[in-house]
């Protein structure tokens, strides 16, 4: 294969419906140019299957019968609607796959089987797109994802043996152009079905991009592109054209829904450009994620909840020398990582997006003071290029915002972001009047290329 692939990943609504599926076709199809597609499962269908796990979990075998039941009549729907001729082949693999979930289910819930349970919308969404594309006459290798992507013990997926793995498949497959594998879903360090987490589609993607050095990773969902607000919550947000990687990611970690936190890295780390369109209006342009830096202080607002604030005061211990280091062993000894931090002379602040070993961690952490707890908290990441050496900046933050409370800011850690905590309550309030405050009566980007 002698001109470089690109990555496409299209997200369950993207999938969700047979016109959609088929309109996905088309866009792969529109050129010959070798491609990798990425594929999630149908949308809603890793709901059901979470759902099912869960009353699995509390053996509520009825509930877990009629549950299954009711995602198999909707797969028979789909592949009616979306094969004639390969119907048959159609039924047969989603038959093999309900097969599959209802033996799991028969037996005891353990989390290695749950991982499998969760690894079948993907696995039947691509098996499916594949039957489609031979309906049309188009041929497509399958790439199994369970073959190629693998994390080691700390979750974290090796690029190089990525690499080596697809490459051999590519080799092997070199008289093809379009080859069609699973977001998500990958093998963990002892060889368990695992995933990525939710939303780990993105993420196959760009550990693909990466490991092929791609000419581009295209993201495609639902949505024109990477808006300046939450366009759920703000009604006049606009896409952003342009960003920087480390703009990217810290609008993706800190809430902007449209693409996976770990989505960035692999695609930096080898300096390959993001493209987030929209499977619905294709002609739109969407925003693309470079190595380029796009001038401007403030870019866009994302928000992030499930957030928990704790507060560690100690005025005995917290000038002493080690104290930070015992702190942050706790959180290391728990894996939970840190979001925000400010300290002063008496006490330190910091947040958690993790409140699994709570409990634990705030009775490891009171044998060096009081502790504090903040549960139900957003943080609100203010993002642009050099934000930090804009003069006055924190001023007009925290004017826009008004009387709204503002438990902790965290500002100068990078030049990319100021970050603010607030209760959960006024999120919605703080994102209007920043908005307001930042980008009205602001115009829109005009795009100059047109």
């Amino acid at each position: 294969m002698e001109n470089k692939v690109r990555v496409l990943k299209f997200g369950g609504t993207s999938v969700g419906a047979p016109d959609r599926m088929r309109q996905v076709a088309r866009l792969i199809l529109a050129d010959q140019a070798p491609k990798i597609v990425v594929l999630s499962a149908l949308s809603g269908t890793t709901n059901s299957l979470v759902s099912i796990g869960e009353s699995w979990k509390v053996m509520k075998l009825s509930e877990v019968e009629q549950q299954i039941e009711t995602l198999y009549d909707h797969y028979l729907n789909f592949i009616n609607e979306l094969l004639s001729q390969q119907r048959q082949a159609g039924k047969e693999v989603v038959d093999s796959h309900f097969d599959q979930i209802r033996k799991l289910t028969a037996v005891s819930y353990n989390r290695s089987s749950n991982r499998e349970l969760l690894a079948q919308g993907e696995l039947m969404s691509t098996r499916l797109f594949v039957l489609y594309l031979k309906e049309i006459s188009q041929e497509a290798i399958l790439i199994p994802a369970l073959e190629v992507v693998s994390t080691d013990e700390n979750g974290e997926p090796d690029i190089s043996l990525i690499s080596e793995r697809l490459g051999d498949i590519l080799q092997a497959n070199s008289d093809h152009g379009l080859f069609v594998t699973q977001g998500y879903i990958c093998r963990n360090h002892v060889g368990e079905i695992d995933n990525l987490k939710r939303g780990g589609s993105d993420y196959t993607a760009s550990l693909l991009g990466a490991a092929t050095n791609a000419s581009a990773i295209e993201i495609w969902t639902d949505i024109d592109g990477m808006h300046n607000n939450d366009p759920r919550i703000v009604p006049d947000t606009y896409p952003l054209h342009t960003l920087s990687f480390d703009e990217a990611a810290e609008l993706a970690y800190f809430g902007a829904k449209i693409l996976h936190p770990n989505t960035i890295w692999p695609a930096q780390k080898y300096n390959i450009p993001v493209k987030l369109l929209n499977t619905m209006a294709p002609q739109a342009k969407g925003t693309i994620i470079s190595s380029a830096k796009t001038p401007g202080s403030i870019k866009a607002i994302a928000a992030k909840d499930g957030i928990t604030a704790i507060k560690i005061k100690s005025s005995r211990m917290l000038l002493a020398y080690g104290f930070m280091r015992k702190v942050f062993e706790i959180f290391e000894h728990f894996k939970v990582p840190i979001d925000m931090i400010t300290t002063s002379e008496v006490a330190v602040s910091l947040t958690i997006d993790d409140d699994e070993n709570l409990k634990a961690l705030v009775a490891a952490l009171e044998q060096y003071g009081e502790v504090a707890v903040d549960p139900d908290m957003t943080i609100v990441c203010i993002v642009g290029d050099l934000i930090s050496e804009e003069i006055g900046l924190v001023k007009k933050v925290l004017r826009s915002i008004g009387d709204q409370p503002v438990r902790m800011i965290s500002f100068g850690g990078s030049r990319n972001n100021i970050s603010i905590l607030i209760p959960t309550r006024s999120k919605k309030e703080v994102l209007l009047s920043l908005n307001q405050g930042l980008f009205l009566p602001r115009e829109q980007p005009v795009d100059k290329s047109q």
